[in-house]
């Protein structure tokens, strides 16, 4: 099932390229806000599924395309992103040490929402294509054998950043936390309908130009150690999302008037915009095409606006 919020965030179900509102079926749910209905749904699914199917069938359908999609989780109360947990197509001699950093709840958007990036001297601004995994049940200190059973779903995650901001010292906060820097959707789509989260093609478009494209089976660490090692230091709650990393090669710079595009196999297309006030711009390279190039500096150079080197 293919669950979303659209519109006024009224609850529905994807059914072909039709939405059937639900959300009468759910109202029962204690709830004060989107956010904990969704949560609550989640906690409580095997006790809902089959009205919800059922709705679905016989509901009347809106285009989707008529719609305005909002995030299927509106406000999660953790979101756990890994860090460096990919083998990079092989360019790692080793798995890095499992490591993880925390991302605001409220920077989350949707399908057709922007990210906005601000007035502040970061080096590059990125988004990273990432499989986010939901959680269905309380996990604490859950084996690795057990984890699955944990998962709720699955949904498209783009994980923001704003690199190289000073000081050294104060990293992933300000760099990962900014308002806007968590787009998810279009769905949230439930564990039954994809096969092997761990064979997933990810691709992601920057003006319709691939630049990502790897598969979650080059991860380093797989889902099932994530869910056992992030549950062992806090309880993941229904509805937490954990992003499982990215593969940075193919990472880019996001500039004003960019769209962005990230496809995960049975997830829907999430679609994003970019908004720079300041209108900066940055050399199109690709982090290993900027490599492969045996140019200077970790990250592609901006090349005009404020902050920019010869400004």
């Amino acid at each position: 099932m293919k669950l979303l919020y659209f519109d006024d965030f009224k609850l529905g179900v994807l059914r072909g390229n039709e939405v059937v509102d639900v959300t009468s079926q759910v109202q029962d749910i204690p709830h004060v806000g989107p956010h904990d209905l969704i949560n609550g749904l989640i906690e409580r699914f095997d006790d809902y599924r089959g009205k919800l199917e059922e709705a679905a069938e016989a509901g009347s359908g809106i285009p989707i395309a008529e719609v305005r999609i909002r995030p299927p989780l509106p406000k999660p109360g953790n979101i756990d992103c890994m860090a460096v947990n990919y083998m990079e197509d092989g360019t790692l001699p080793a798995p890095a040490p499992i490591n993880a950093f925390h991302k605001a709840s409220n920077t989350v958007i949707g399908h057709g929402d922007s990210m906005l990036l601000t007035d502040i001297p970061a080096a590059i601004f990125e988004g990273e294509a990432e499989l986010g995994l939901v959680i269905g049940k309380r996990a604490s200190h859950v084996s690795a054998a057990e984890s699955m059973d944990y998962i709720f779903g699955y949904v498209n995650f783009i994980d923001g950043s704003a690199r190289g901001l000073p000081p050294d010292s104060n990293v992933f906060f300000q760099a990962k936390s900014r308002d806007t820097f968590a787009p998810i959707g279009p769905y949230l789509v439930t564990a039954d309908e994809i096969e092997d989260p761990q064979n997933l093609a990810v691709k992601l478009w920057v003006n319709g130009v691939l630049k990502q494209n790897f598969n979650t089976n080059d991860m380093a660490h797989k889902i099932p150690r994530l869910v056992e090692w992030l549950s062992s230091i806090h309880d993941l709650e229904p509805g937490d999302i954990i992003a499982s990393g990215t593969n940075h090669r193919g990472l880019n710079a996001f500039q004003d008037g960019d769209v962005i595009e990230l496809e995960i196999e049975g997830m829907g297309r999430l679609k994003i915009n970019i908004r720079d006030e300041l209108e900066r711009t940055w050399s199109r390279d690709t982090r290993s095409e900027h490599t492969e190039k045996g140019l200077e500096g970790r990250f592609t150079p901006q090349l005009t606006g404020k902050y920019a080197p010869e400004s």
